[in-house]
């Protein structure tokens, strides 16, 4: 008999014994009670048991169910990351690719993908469907032909239907996984509060064009190299099905009237299916060391017109999930410090600088914490907040932020080009910075110029989408007013729940 956890059993339940943990290097002990950090920021405090248990995490995996239970509340924060074990046998999966066309993409696909488990292609109504089915016939996998192209959400829905094994590996044709990888996201999976598994997707290196050197430099599916539990509004706030390795169980209770993935969104379907399942209380783990590789457009209409499809997809994934597609949050002193420089009131800027650390001294006091390194901290945030700004003034309001290039107004020389100055940082800052942290072999003007092409694509497809739906909130700003979050005094918790069972 499967157990099938509810959602409270999911928020009780310890993590298993015999799963480490790491403790997240941005994580920082403040005390022999106090934890800071996680995402969003926040305050742990150990009672005398929670102590005993992050010293046995610490010298090794979970043995205890007190180590269990910190375990689980440490990754649930980010504040550590778990290390499951190596599973004790093959796990029963089948792998999902959606096709439709691109035979030899899906030919590549397969070839990298062996034959260690069953595959089912589903022909998402190609044009050429005889090459799809040569391409399939070839490696062994089963092929299921849909008439009409429905989108890849729609032909996963299909190729679901057929589908008995515990866990599914959705596959895209475009993607070139390497070996290993199912069994290693898999492992994540003995824990029964986890649905889902991701790896990192990062590019197969495009050529020595400009657009594939870029696509190469800055895949956009490239969720970055630091693992994560997936949270929307954090760092990392969704996972691409391009590559996933799930739970089937946990898929039907999550289904809509149309299937599993809304045969509605022809793009941000896998956003959706993500946001629903964390809706559920399961965890969704993000694993960058496991790569999966996947081919980007080489052209420039290509890779631009792509953007833009994606950027349509946050007005309707706005309505069906308020509040997780901010384009911006704006922490309100650091934002006021950045308009007073942008605007060029140093005394402003001072005020709310000033006013920044002041305010998160107070934060800090009345959690009972330490103020020491609150000046770089709130450093930071306002380099944070101006690159953030920088980004939606190109995103959003590129020919606002160009306007303020060419003709900037003001009454006189200096003033002028203090304005001018102030846009081209908004301009320049974010792709610069981007550059400046990848180091890829793509010098900078023409990686800066691929980036804000990229970024007005994105947000053009996002204004499109907003006044398809007449909806501001795909574009629209929002105030975190509260920096982080403190926690009581780990205590021992009671045991989870009886499951149903099915």
């Amino acid at each position: 008999m499967t157990r099938v956890w509810g959602p409270r059993d999911r928020a009780a339940v310890a993590l298993p014994a015999g799963f480490g943990v790491v403790i997240d290097p941005g994580t920082k002990q403040l005390d022999p009670v106090t934890l800071f950090g996680g995402a969003p920021a926040r305050v742990l405090r150990l009672s005398s048991a929670g102590r005993t248990a992050l010293a046995e995490l610490r010298a090794g995996p979970v043995r205890s169910a007190a180590a269990g239970r910190l375990a689980r509340k440490l990754t649930d924060a980010g504040l550590a990351y778990p290390r499951p074990p190596e599973l004790a046998s093959r796990p029963d999966v089948t792998v999902l690719i959606p096709a439709r066309d691109r035979a030899v993409l899906l030919d590549r696909c397969l070839s990298a993908l062996g034959s260690g488990y069953p595959v089912v292609v589903v022909d998402d109504g190609s044009r050429d469907p005889g090459a799809v089915a040569d391409v399939a016939a070839a490696h062994g996998a089963a092929l299921v032909r849909r008439p009409v192209n429905g989108g890849p959400g729609a032909a996963r829905n299909t190729g679901l239907l057929g589908v008995t094994t515990e866990l599914v590996a959705f596959l895209d044709s475009d993607c070139a996984p390497e070996p290993g990888w199912i069994e290693r996201l898999a492992a994540h999976l003995a824990d029964p509060a986890v649905v889902a598994a991701a790896p990192r997707m990062v590019a197969v290196p495009a050529g020595r064009g400009w657009a594939g050197r870029y696509t190469t430099a800055a895949c956009c599916l490239d969720l970055g190299d630091a693992e994560a539990r997936v949270v929307p509004g954090t760092r990392v706030a969704y996972v691409p099905t391009a590559a996933l390795v799930v739970r089937r169980a946990a898929l039907a209770p999550a289904a809509g009237p149309g299937g599993v993935f809304d045969p509605a969104l022809r793009r941000g379907e896998d956003v959706d299916l993500i946001w629903r399942l964390h809706d559920a209380g399961w965890r969704i783990r993000y694993d960058p060391s496991v790569r999966v590789a996947h081919h980007e457009p080489r052209g420039w209409a290509a890779l631009l017109t792509r953007r833009f499809r994606y950027g349509t997809s946050a007005a309707p994934l706005a309505a069906r999930h308020p509040g997780q597609v901010p384009p911006l949050v704006l922490h309100p002193w650091p934002a006021l410090t950045v308009a007073g420089l942008l605007a060029g009131r140093p005394a402003a800027a001072g005020l709310g600088f000033a006013g920044s650390v002041l305010a998160m001294r107070a934060t800090l006091h009345r959690a009972g914490l330490p103020a020491r390194g609150v000046l770089p901290a709130m450093l930071t945030a306002t380099r944070q907040t101006w690159l953030g700004v920088g980004r939606y003034a190109c995103q959003y309001g590129a020919p606002v932020l160009a306007a303020a290039l060419v003709t900037p107004g003001g009454t006189g020389r200096a003033r002028r080009w203090a304005r001018r100055a102030a846009a081209g940082s908004l301009l320049l800052g974010p792709p610069l910075t981007a550059w400046f942290a990848r180091r890829q072999a793509l010098d900078p003007v023409r990686y800066v110029l691929g980036h804000l092409a990229d970024d007005v694509a994105y947000g053009t497809g996002v204004w499109a989408g907003a006044l398809r739906a007449r909806s501001t909130a795909p574009v629209r700003p929002v105030i975190a007013w509260h920096p982080f979050r403190a926690d009581p005094a780990s205590r021992p918790e009671p045991p989870p729940r009886p499951g149903h069972r099915g």
